[in-house]
């Protein structure tokens, strides 16, 4: 028995491998993990997924939709781990998407793309395909979600994480004040960042204020 997963992760390497424009079988064959390429190869033309001409293979249009969707969720949950773990090791990350982007239902996907102000590339610059509230959206639509440096001064925000991949330094932003849930208000931008936190100011330098990461209130 056939897991669906294994369906998607070959026609994910098929759209992976046409953006190298390399199209044929024997292709294929070499970016394939596992012993099972027969067995799912027949299964993916079975389900009328692709066409095979000349030893040349080519989506269907149901193959192309299917592969799309796998693709983008793939991308998207690569895109917000490296946002999210900076401290997390890059062939995890893209391990772990791997595992995500089976199981991200349309709603998820949707979201996670509003939250990264749907990005049209993935952390290794490859073009993540458009879903429906991309299409709704101007492509310069900022994300809801941002660095606390490009907050507007007398704007108020909510702090939503931390990214230093250095624990003394999250450590201090605690001390501070600064955790996810804390509402700041900024100050002045120039020649430091001035925020102020509860009853409390605080002075940081850019590099700081480009790792506390907020949503506009």
């Amino acid at each position: 028995m056939i897991k669906e997963e294994r369906i998607e992760e070959i026609l994910e390497t098929i759209w992976m491998l046409r953006e190298e424009r390399k199209s044929s079988i024997e292709d294929l064959k070499k970016n394939w993990e596992g012993t099972d390429f027969n067995e799912i190869f027949e299964k993916i033309k079975d389900r009328l997924y692709i066409n095979i001409n000349k030893n040349k293979i080519d989506f269907t249009q149901k193959g192309e939709e299917k592969a799309r969707v796998v693709v983008r969720r793939h991308r998207l949950a690569e895109s917000l781990f490296s946002l999210v773990l900076t401290n997390i090791r890059e062939e995890k990350i893209e391990s772990t998407a791997c595992s995500f982007e089976h199981i991200l239902d349309p709603e998820v996907t949707e979201n996670i793309c509003k939250f990264l102000g749907h990005p049209p590339v993935c952390p290794h610059g490859k073009a993540i395909p458009p879903g429906p509230c991309c299409k709704k959206t101007e492509r310069s639509l900022k994300p809801l979600v941002f660095p606390l440096k490009e907050l507007n001064i007398g704007e108020k925000a909510k702090v939503i994480f931390l990214t230093s991949k250095y624990h003394s330094r999250l450590d201090h932003l605690t001390i501070m004040g600064l955790v996810p849930g804390s509402v700041v208000k900024l100050h002045q931008k120039y020649p430091s960042i001035v925020v102020e936190v509860g009853e409390t100011t605080l002075a940081l330098d850019s590099n700081i204020a480009n790792e506390i990461f907020i949503k506009r209130i």
